[in-house]
């Protein structure tokens, strides 16, 4: 289920979580327990809270901050819709933890500021809106007294004044606790332990969003459409509520006014009024209704007709003066527009209006004679302010909570989206990107590196981790199959170059092993100008390679010159001179027919073409074929030039005998600048001993 640098299962992982968040609530209820059987203004309900961010991170402190206030909301009104405040101080928390700056004094103080604000702030705001715009505290309100202060800016003080100290108290009593906890403990806890921040993702371009940004805001944007939905939903069907209350009080009072009064006493009340002997009885009886409930604003009799409204009965109020009995009134619209209906004495629908008498809803109850016929109306007006208060306070109690579902939510989801998919997946692309080949320790280190990932999400990600551990595993093991064939064609292409190479030099008697000597010697000398840091742009390990693999190709040219001119005995004409020159560009002339059949770019066959056809060329200008000079040369006939004369020199030739060693160095040296490059002559004396070990290893021969 999780993953970390040392695993942990996932029945361990539950534990600690579980564990983690039953002794931070405790400890949250703890200190509100203690904090009231002290009979502090404080709360004190933040110490778990806190403590679980500086243990476990974002994600355990958010569900304690959350989940600590829906457990209290079950015994305390109102502590349930704190939950959004209590969320952003495990937020807040968690940041100040990562960071480090719970351990440092001056920081400290403004995370303590920051909880205050939140706690005290927010808290103060979402206190009027929960209890109502009067529901100030004890302290603020003495403020308020012995200042003159405005009375909501006397509370919001009196509340941040408060809030600070309890904050003060709740963070140095969880920083304590937590830098008691041994290091081994808190090592545990790193899996919940991730950065709740949304920086951009290594390797992802930048304007781009990472696959985490997206996940979370798909989770982001449909919890919020969700929640949205649920808010309007319940704030439609609250007010349903709230107004079908309110139209069944409404229902109930004009009921009772209906029973009140009997038909006889209409036309008595219109003609009499006052001085009806049952006016003050039943006007009285209305009296006390109207002060039965804040919501009633109005309540009065009228008998309504098309030529206006007559008072029957009107009750005063504290912002208006009843009507006398017998006046006549205009009808309002909506009386307008129903007039028939109550002519006729019809049940009339609850109405709304909004005008100078305020935002009232209005229920109407008919009085008929014994005959039917409609004598009056009673109607009880109920003030719709109440109504707003009281969706305003629900409003704030469902966003409060829902807010802090929310934040759990994404909190949640910003966890599972790090562990089940980028974390998997920066840790494949991590080691993908660092996959070496090229040597058998390097493909053995990743595979290794491959297998110790061990992801197991049980999903598509762990799916494609085992797909590229597979994979990995072929391409290895054909690399490795690849790389044996390739060296064993490798060996085979050495071989018959080799054995061309002999069938040529087994025409001359005289040459005997000139092929693979002077192939050492390239080696020798090309190993050193390396090590010397000369013609380092051309000098590469795979060049060197080329030109002592094809060094033994150097004289193929000869397999077009006769016998009898390759074994004569004594020195050459001019003549048979010129037609030994020949060699080098029939040389060069077969190897460039092998690279057309070949039809690729070979490194060696190349070199093998500079050898056989440059490497009579002289430093000064005055060889053979092209009389090319200096660096006009390829490097690897350079080369060649000395280790084919040296060796020519050391060995017994049927017109001559073998030099000693020292005199063909001492040739070599003073052919430096003429026959010879300088620098290779240079590198040939500075290898002078490993020259002389295979000189005499074949003088021994």
């Amino acid at each position: 289920m999780f993953e970390t640098n040392h695993r942990i299962s996932k029945k361990k992982t539950i534990i600690m979580f579980l564990g983690l968040f039953v002794v931070s609530i405790s400890l949250n209820i703890l200190g509100t327990k203690i904090s009231q059987w002290l009979g502090t203004p404080l709360y004190i309900d933040n110490i778990g809270t806190i403590l679980a961010a500086a243990v476990g991170g974002y994600l355990p402190c958010i569900t304690v901050g959350f989940f600590y206030n829906v457990i209290m909301g079950i015994t305390q009104n109102n502590t349930t819709y704190y939950c959004f405040i209590s969320v952003l101080i495990a937020a807040a928390a968690s940041f100040f933890a990562r960071k480090g700056w719970l351990r440092k004094f001056p920081h400290i103080l403004a995370a303590i500021l920051t909880f205050a604000a939140f706690g005290g702030g927010i808290g103060c705001f979402l206190t009027w809106f929960l209890g109502g715009f009067d529901s100030f505290s004890e302290f603020g309100v003495s403020i308020s007294q012995s200042t003159g202060m405005n009375i909501f800016v006397a509370d919001f003080i009196a509340t941040m004044i408060i809030d600070i100290i309890d904050k003060a108290i709740v963070t140095f009593i969880a920083v304590a606790i937590w830098m008691a906890l041994p290091k081994r403990f808190l090592r545990e806890f790193r899996i919940f332990n991730k950065d709740l921040s949304f920086k951009r993702t290594k390797g992802v371009t930048r304007g781009r969003m990472s696959l985490r940004s997206k996940a979370l805001l798909v989770v982001g944007i449909a919890t919020t459409l969700v929640v949205l939905s649920a808010v309007m939903v319940s704030a439609i069907q609250y007010h349903d509520s709230i107004l079908n209350e309110y139209i069944e009080q409404g229902n109930n009072v004009t009921e009772l006014m209906q029973q009140s009064i009997e038909p006889t006493m209409v036309d008595e009340f219109i003609q009499q009024g006052e001085k009806s002997e049952n006016y003050n009885n039943i006007r009285h009886i209305f009296d006390n209704i109207l002060k039965s409930s804040h919501e009633l604003k109005y309540l009065y009799v009228y008998r309504i007709t098309a030529d206006g409204c007559v008072v029957v009965l009107d009750i005063d109020t504290t912002d208006s003066e009843a009507d006398n009995p017998g006046d006549r009134l205009e009808l309002d619209e909506y009386m307008k527009a129903h007039i028939k209906d109550f002519e006729r004495g019809k049940d009339i629908e609850p109405t709304i209006t909004n005008d100078s008498y305020g935002w009232l809803l209005t229920i109407y109850k008919p009085i008929n004679d014994h005959y039917g016929n409609n004598l009056c109306y009673v109607a009880a007006d109920l003030s719709m302010q109440n109504l707003v208060a009281e969706e305003t306070m629900f409003l704030a109690k469902i966003i409060s909570m829902f807010l802090g579902f929310l934040t759990l939510i994404m909190a949640f989801a910003l966890w599972i989206t790090e562990h089940y998919i980028t974390e998997p997946i920066n840790k494949i692309a991590a080691v993908t990107s660092s996959f070496a080949y090229n040597s058998t320790t390097a493909r053995a280190k990743t595979l290794e590196s491959i297998r110790k990932l061990d992801i197991q999400t049980g999903d598509e990600i762990e799916n494609l981790y085992n797909t590229i551990a597979f994979s990995t595993k072929e391409i290895v093991g054909y690399i490795e199959d690849v790389q044996k064939k390739s060296r064993q064609i490798s060996k085979l292409q050495s071989g018959l170059i080799m054995v061309l190479a002999d069938l040529v030099e087994s025409r001359d008697k005289c040459t005997g092993d000139h092929v693979r000597k002077t192939a050492a010697y390239t080696s020798i000398i090309m190993d050193q100008l390396k090590k010397d840091g000369v013609y380092s742009d051309i000098l590469t390990d795979q060049y060197i390679v080329d030109v002592v693999n094809s060094a033994p190709l150097h004289d193929i040219g000869k397999i077009q010159i006769s016998d009898a001119l390759l074994n004569k005995p004594g020195r050459l004409t001019d003549e048979e001179f010129k037609i030994m020159q020949t060699h080098t560009s029939a040389g060069a002339e077969i190897i460039l027919k092998a690279i057309k059949e070949v039809d690729e770019d070979s490194g060696y066959l190349n070199e093998a073409k500079n050898l056989a056809a440059y490497h009579h060329e002289k430093w000064n200008g005055k060889g053979y074929p092209l009389g090319l000079k200096g660096e006009e040369i390829p490097l690897s006939a350079r080369v060649m030039a000395v280790a084919d004369v040296f060796d020519a020199l050391v060995s017994r030739r049927s017109y001559k005998e073998p030099y000693p060693i020292d005199h063909a160095i001492d040739i070599i040296r003073n052919e430096s600048g003429e026959h010879f490059d300088p620098n290779v002559v240079n590198a040939f004396l500075e290898a002078e001993d490993e020259i002389r070990r295979i000189a005499e290893m074949n003088l021994d021969t």
